[in-house]
Order: C-alpha cells, then structure tokens, then sequence
C-alpha cells in the first residue's frame, strides 16, 4: 500500500530544494516530535548514492538508521529512493502560485498502521515546512 501526503511551502524553489538535500538542514529538521532528533546526516545525492539520517529520541532510550539509495533523482523535480528494507520512496517538487507543493508517496511498513506512519511522514514534512520556509540563505 502507498500512502501519501504533501505540504505547500512559501519558499523558493532553490531554497525548499536545498532544504530538503543539505545535511546541515537535514539535521534541523528530520524528526517526527520534539523529544526526537537527527544528529546527523550524511547523502549522496545521485542516482546509486546512498544517503543515512540518524534518528534518536532526545534521551538516548532509542534509535535508528534511516537509510536507503537513490534511483531517481531531477534537481528541484523529484527525488526516488528505495530504503534499506526495499521500500520505495518518492518525493516531487512543483511551483505553484501559492509556493512549492512537496508531495511524498511512500510504501507502507507492516509493523504500524498506516495512520499512524502518515501522521509520523506529515510530522517530519510539517517541520520540514516550518524549516524552509525560516532557512536563511548563506552566500560564500
């Protein structure tokens, strides 16, 4: 089963797609709740390359490796990955008058209800949102 869910982001395409590939953003904003966190991040960002979030609960009592590889990916269009349990992921980047729509359909686990792993997904693209749309941009 597929489940998906999208968010608008009043921010540049540039700027919502460097978001979104940047480890240093990563980190700030990859977690479902605030007792969560996302100490690092590392991507490479290609088809084949492979990307690794740490996700861990502020108080050390668990965590994991959220990993995978990319199959697909279009600067500021779309990105495809598969993770590490061969789930597929699919996330698209369009303009539109009211700002970028991020739109993410992901496979379905087994282990939680699909509910529950849509309220989890809209969690993080909710603080992926909120991140964007507040990220400075740094000139070198």
């Amino acid at each position: 089963m597929e489940i998906a869910i999208e968010t608008i982001v009043d921010a540049s395409i540039e700027r919502v797609w460097d978001a979104w590939v940047t480890p240093a953003d990563i980190t700030q904003w990859n977690f479902a709740s605030d007792d969560w966190c996302c100490p690092n991040a590392t991507i490479d960002l290609a088809a084949g390359g492979k990307f690794n979030y740490r996700m861990e609960a502020k108080d050390g009592s668990m965590g994991f490796d959220f990993e995978g590889t990319f199959t697909t990916v279009e600067p500021r269009t779309a990105i495809e990955y598969k993770l590490a349990d061969n789930r597929g992921v699919r996330i698209s980047f369009t303009h539109t008058e009211s700002g970028v729509r991020v739109v993410e359909t992901f496979d379905a686990e087994d282990k939680n209800s699909a509910e529950q792993q849509r309220q989890g997904w809209q969690c993080i693209l909710n603080n992926f949102k909120i991140h964007a749309e507040q990220r400075q941009i740094t000139k070198p």
